[in-house]
């Protein structure tokens, strides 16, 4: 029987905590998370008709910081997957060495079959079901797939009206990803594709191969993945395939991704695009490229895919889109692999800049925050590659180590209450 996405993400925690021997009782408080909260919330339709909605939020971890995680909104949101993502999240924010801790929240919804004005009141209706289960220094909530700037607009202005009059203008951080208007901060809406950018200049310049002329393959052409093709677009680098629910298009000279990008938007799919010829699934993951970057859902790189792959390097600007068993093929062939929870990092990185401008009142001009991004992703994927040698272990099994070694002091020095 195939594991779940939630056991699959607990089987990568199991492997480094035997690497590095993690102590059984801290070992023992990371394989669960801290709450499980799940709310069913009314919401009235355009049409005058009541829909009861089933929404989640998992806070698995708060030892190093306020929980820290996304809202999905996503037909595929269940338990199991937020779970799943909660503990990426702790992982994630360890590794990259911020003061916070790891959450994930969702509701079940397909967005594009919403009016604007229903997907406000539902945003309203789950924030406001949340109630103090979110707070700026308790559990700041941040746009995933599903969501954007404009639905923590709304989450932002629903809890501030939900709080004392005279101390609501000190909860605007209680959400990261906002808009520049609303407290956003720039650079935050390409944050998790320039993170993997500059990791993947990283790899190349280790490498000696140039990025421009290098082909890469991209499932997926959302926020994450239509910023990662625009970015590598601008150092040069081809993308001969794209991949999304609906289809695939390819190009052996490069698809053009400013037309690409106007063409998703308006179709809700890279399917049908004229620039380049349609794609079998088959044909895309064989596709004749040296870096495949997939970013849209987990378990998507499975055995076969894997075996297909000609790419010299994955790097996951999803969460957990490689199975275990196709990573471990991967790593028997010699493919190289930026994991997610180092890969994707760059979104609560700056999620993490935006909640310290918001605190401080301050406002930080581009050019500082892409500087303190690749300043802190480098450090990371650094660390991970040392924790790598010093374990003899492989890359994605490192970040894992960093991240328990970091939790690990903090339980160890804390103590546990009472």
């Amino acid at each position: 029987m195939k594991n779940s996405f939630y056991e699959q993400t607990l089987g990568h925690y199991a492997r480094a905590a035997d690497v590095m021997k993690l102590q059984s009782d801290v070992r023992a408080i990371l394989s669960e998370p801290k709450n499980v909260i799940q709310v069913n919330f009314p919401v009235r339709m355009d049409g005058g008709a009541l829909r009861l909605f089933q929404g989640y939020r998992i806070q698995h971890n708060n030892v190093l910081g306020p929980y820290k995680g996304g809202i999905r909104y996503h037909p595929q949101v269940s338990l199991d997957e937020v779970k799943a993502l909660a503990a990426l999240m702790t992982w994630k924010c360890a590794l990259a060495g911020l003061p916070l801790g790891g959450a994930k929240g969702g509701v079940q919804i397909d967005p594009t079959k919403h009016s604007r004005d229903e997907l406000m009141r539902i945003t309203r209706r789950f924030t406001h079901a949340l109630g103090t289960n979110i707070g700026v220094y308790y559990d700041i909530p941040a746009p995933d797939m599903g969501t954007n700037a404009q639905t923590m607009n709304w989450i932002m202005d629903t809890y501030m009206n939900s709080v004392g009059f005279a101390s609501r203008n000190e909860h605007g951080g209680v959400v990261t990803g906002k808009s520049i208007s609303c407290g956003g901060s720039e650079g935050r809406e390409k944050a998790t594709g320039q993170g993997l950018v500059y990791l993947i200049e990283e790899w190349a310049r280790e490498r000696k191969m140039a990025l421009d002329g290098a082909r890469y393959a991209l499932q997926g052409f959302g926020n994450v993945g239509s910023w990662t093709a625009n970015l590598l677009d601008r150092l040069g680098a081809r993308c001969v395939a794209v991949m999304d629910h609906k289809g695939a298009v390819g190009n052996a000279g490069g698809l053009a991704v400013e037309a690409l990008g106007k063409h998703v938007r308006e179709t809700g799919s890279a399917a049908g695009f004229t620039g380049g010829q349609p794609m079998k699934a088959d044909e895309f993951w064989g596709a004749d490229a040296e870096i495949m970057v997939p970013a849209a859902l987990e378990n998507q790189i499975g055995p076969k895919q894997a075996a297909a792959l000609k790419a010299k390097l994955v790097a996951e600007g999803a969460n957990g889109p490689t199975t275990p068993e196709a990573d471990a093929a991967l790593r028997e062939r010699g493919v190289d692999m930026l994991p997610d929870i180092l890969a994707n990092s760059g979104g609560v990185i700056v999620s993490y800049f935006e909640w310290t401008q918001n605190m401080n009142n301050e406002r930080w001009d581009l050019d500082e925050v892409d500087a303190k991004l690749k300043k802190r992703i480098l450090r990371s994927a650094r660390n991970a590659r040392e924790a790598a040698a010093r374990h003899r272990t492989d890359l994605r099994t490192a970040c894992y180590i960093v991240a328990l070694e970091r939790l690990q002091a903090a339980y160890n020095e804390r103590g546990i209450f009472p």
